[in-house]
């Protein structure tokens, strides 16, 4: 792994001289003093070589400075290193800057770049709604000012200063919002921000884990404010309030608070708030004034966040007639590159969320990580980046695009349309005014095996050009949320070892989450190997381009030449399959193919035994047609308290048959024994390397990590239909489902067939609509299920949560009695599987 920021730029010029007198950094090595623009933290996500400076930071399971050889042959000549760096002298032509803490430094520069400018920056903190409410703002007020702001939820201890690096000359409003987890963290991201105007959104559970207290959590979040003038929040939240006043009083003394609420004492006083079907009326009053407007929302989180922007706009001095024009058109955002599949075995990456140079390189990056397809093609709208002059903004997105080996470009807008010669490096190129045209003229494109990038800011309408590029299928999806997998990866990681390596399942369609798709992530995110079941998964991940090692539990004789012509390593579990092997590998003249052997500790499914181990040591002495990489076991019990006993004796067998096996051939070999239940709670048995299974999409049976992971998969459909039923009215097979009341029914697009167990039938499964649990009623079809919806507001083509945030998986597996496991693998490759990144 090697890190998870990108790029940040900034027009004013900074030379390695000049950032070296900021960070107050000691020069290892000086080259030329050229002008640094690019920020770079991730090596993976370098575009701009010249004009880039990498800051070398330390992570989980990797360091910083290792990543500078490739940079430098990549063409990068700045860096920032920290103590351990002492290699200097390698790279003749290269600046190198050395400090004590490389965060830190990064820290400083950002802070620094802030100062240069004096117009207001807003800062925005809060468990929840901080990107909604800046992107928000930002819709509401791009007609008043020239904006800059956090990419997406850029928010970190490292995000916060690449946001901040983006402030250019030409802007006069800045919005960033800053994430903190824990205490002691929230000082350091305020000398970077440092906002005039605070805005405390909705204070609720998210991220609590680091703090004893919502008290202690609001302390932290407020020291965000330590120099504002004025602070806006909600003041019907008691705790809140209570806190703010305790900051003012021994913090901040001039701050200026700016409420709103239900309190009739509040700035903004929210004097009535009216639902209707699909908008919802608010009435405020601000000094003596009622402003009226509409919201197309009605969930109470959109409701809080609109009245937040609504009172931020008082305090600018927006006009109210403006202001109940302006909400009315407030929109959902699409905060996440979306990957889907599409016509003619194409994938779909579809990223409507803005069009700039910052966001671009983000899309670029995840499309740089999809290998299933060698062609890839992006359609590109108007970069809508103020600031920059135009030749030289589309020679940098030339340069980006070349850089990530872009097949195909289809530029869409009038701007992009006159720098078609820019694109000179592109084989394939073609431009258009507007997306209408571009949809006249989409069947001359041919579009077939290849990975297909929408990047189009809101205007632009790509939702139409996605729409006629997905494949059709029906309205029941899963969702896989790959900034879920990575953390919960990143949660297991941090419980390791420093030298234990990683090995992933993707077995069983990556337990119902898909193949390449995850592969894809995995291999990005630097685990070691990768784990399927039988070889023909193995085929398939070659097949889309990962050339991660790849270990088959399932050998099969049947399965060898596969084995050989894909180099998928075979786990040789008895004699048979394994002498068998052997002689398949010594009839192609093939030797020291690498293998990985099974031992059976006391799960009694494969593997050799304990009393075969003598014989097998004999027969493994001089072979050298084959390599043993590993050797393993797996654990029976590992989850359980109860056989904790007997755990500890299977790691016993497996260490001293490992060891017999090691002393015969002479070598030694990675030793692994855990899964994911084990990795936490027999850390002694993490060894060389683990296997990590559900936990990675968010499922541990120990309490004190499976709060700390995320829900990947969410599986979605919609009501087709809904029934208004008489009290003794039946409903579905087998007249199972009885009205015992007057009774409202939904019937959902999704049955068995989509793997939806029928033993969730007649009360037993629950789904949400809008929020709220409804139980399935009657017997589950094939294709279809019937909810009772009595008391509930619902239309049809509503969402409908199967499974997600609530109810869970787990929760589905409980009510089914069965595990997550088969409810996760038992979804129907029909059901759409869409891949999303925030």
């Amino acid at each position: 792994m090697r890190g998870t920021q990108h790029h940040a730029s900034t027009t004013m010029t900074y030379t390695p001289t000049h950032i070296t007198q900021i960070i107050s950094a000691t020069t290892l090595h000086q080259g030329k003093d050229a002008a640094m623009e690019h920020i770079l933290t991730d090596s993976r996500k370098l575009l701009f070589p010249k004009t880039s400076i990498f800051f070398a930071m330390n992570g989980q399971g990797r360091q910083g400075n290792d990543f500078i050889e490739s940079l430098y042959a990549k063409g990068v000549r700045n860096f920032v290193v920290d103590k351990n760096f002492n290699e200097a002298k390698k790279y003749c032509d290269a600046n190198f800057l050395q400090v004590n803490d490389v965060l830190v430094a990064l820290q400083i520069l950002a802070a620094h770049h802030r100062h240069q400018f004096h117009f207001p920056i807003i800062g925005i903190t809060g468990s929840n709604g901080k990107t909604i409410v800046k992107e928000w703002l930002n819709q509401l007020l791009s007609d008043d000012f020239n904006i800059v702001r956090s990419p997406k939820s850029y928010n970190s201890q490292v995000g916060v200063p690449l946001s901040v690096w983006r402030i250019h000359e030409s802007n006069d409003l800045g919005i960033f919002e800053s994430g903190i987890s824990q205490v002691n963290e929230m000082a350091n991201l305020q000398k970077i921000i440092d906002p005039q105007i605070g805005i405390v959104t909705f204070i609720g559970s998210a991220h609590a884990e680091g703090f004893a207290s919502v008290e202690e959590k609001i302390k932290e979040k407020l020291l965000l404010f330590k120099n504002s003038k004025q602070l806006i929040f909600c003041v019907d939240d008691e705790i809140l309030l209570n806190e703010v006043q305790h900051f003012i009083a021994a913090t901040n003394p001039s701050l200026q608070i700016f409420t709103w609420g239900k309190n009739a004492n509040a700035t903004c006083f929210v004097k009535q708030i009216n639902k209707q079907d699909k908008t919802t009326d608010i009435v405020c009053v601000h000094n003596s004034n009622e402003i009226s407007f509409s919201i197309p929302f009605t969930d109470d989180a959109s409701i809080h966040n609109a009245i937040t922007c609504c009172t931020t706009l008082l305090l600018l001095k927006i006009e109210a007639a403006d202001i109940t024009k302006k909400m009315q058109y407030l929109r959902p955002l699409a905060m996440r590159l979306e990957l889907k599949q599409g016509i003619n075995n194409c994938s779909i990456i579809n990223d409507g969320y803005s069009a700039d140079l910052q966001s671009l390189g983000i899309s670029l990056d995840f499309l740089a990580q999809q290998n299933q397809h060698e062609k890839r093609t992006i359609i590109l709208s108007d970069v809508l980046q103020t600031g920059s002059e135009t030749n030289n903004l589309y020679k940098q997105i030339a340069q980006a695009l070349a850089s990530k080996n872009i097949y195909q470009l289809i530029g869409i807008g009038t701007e992009i349309s006159t720098q078609a010669e820019t694109f000179s490096a592109i084989p394939v190129k073609s431009f258009y005014p507007t997306t209408e045209a571009f949809l006249q003229h989409i069947q001359q494109h041919q579009f077939n095996n290849e990975v297909i990038l929408l990047k189009g800011a809101r205007i632009f309408r790509f939702e139409e050009i996605s729409k006629a590029l997905e494949q059709k299928t029906h309205e029941t999806r899963l969702e896989i949320n790959l900034n879920a997998l990575r953390h919960n990866l990143k949660v297991y990681k941090n419980l390791l070892q420093p030298k234990t390596k990683i090995m992933a399942m993707v077995k069983a369609f990556s337990y119902g989450s898909g193949s390449f798709e995850i592969a894809n992530l995995l291999q990005h995110s630097g685990v070691d190997y990768l784990a399927v079941a039988y070889v023909d998964e193995g085929v398939e991940l070659r097949n889309a381009g990962i050339d991660l090692p790849i270990m088959v539990l399932n050998t099969e004789i049947a399965s060898f030449e596969n084995i050989i012509k894909y180099n998928i390593e075979p786990e040789l579990y008895s004699f048979n399959i394994l002498n068998s092997f052997i002689n398949f590998l010594q009839q192609k003249s093939i030797n020291n193919f690498p293998v990985h052997i099974k031992i059976d500790t006391g799960m009694h499914r494969l593997g050799f035994e304990n009393d075969e181990i003598e014989k097998l040591c004999t027969l493994l002495q001089n072979q050298h047609h084959i390599k043993i990489v590993s050797i393993f076991s797996h654990l029976a019990g590992s989850d359980a308290a109860d056989f904790d006993t007997f755990t500890v004796q299977q790691n016993e067998i497996f260490i001293k048959a490992a060891n017999k096996i090691e002393k015969s051939i002479g070598y030694t070999c990675i030793k692994h024994i855990a899964n994911s239940s084990a990795i936490y709670r027999h850390t002694q048995m993490q060894h060389d390397m683990i296997r990590l299974g559900i936990g990675l999409y968010g499922v541990d049976s120990t309490p004190q990590i499976q709060h700390r992971l995320q829900h990947v998969t969410t599986l979605k459909t919609t009501i087709s239909q809904i029934k208004h039923l008489q009290k003794g009215e039946t409903i579905g097979y087998s007249r199972k489902g009885v009205a015992l009341q007057n009774t409202q029914t939904a019937t959902v697009r999704i049955g068995y067939a989509d793997g939806y167990p029928r033993s969730l039938s007649n009360g037993k499964g629950k789904m949400f609509i809008n929020g709220n649990p409804v139980p399935v009623i009657g017997n589950i079809c094939m294709d279809m299920t019937m909810l009772d919806i009595t008391g509930i507001y619902a239309q049809e083509g509503d969402e409908v949560i199967v499974f997600g945030e609530e109810p869970t998986v787990i929760n589905v597996a409980e009510w089914a009695d069965t595990i997550s496991y088969e409810i996760l693998t038992n979804i129907s490759q029909r059901v759409k599987r869409v891949y999303f990144e925030e």
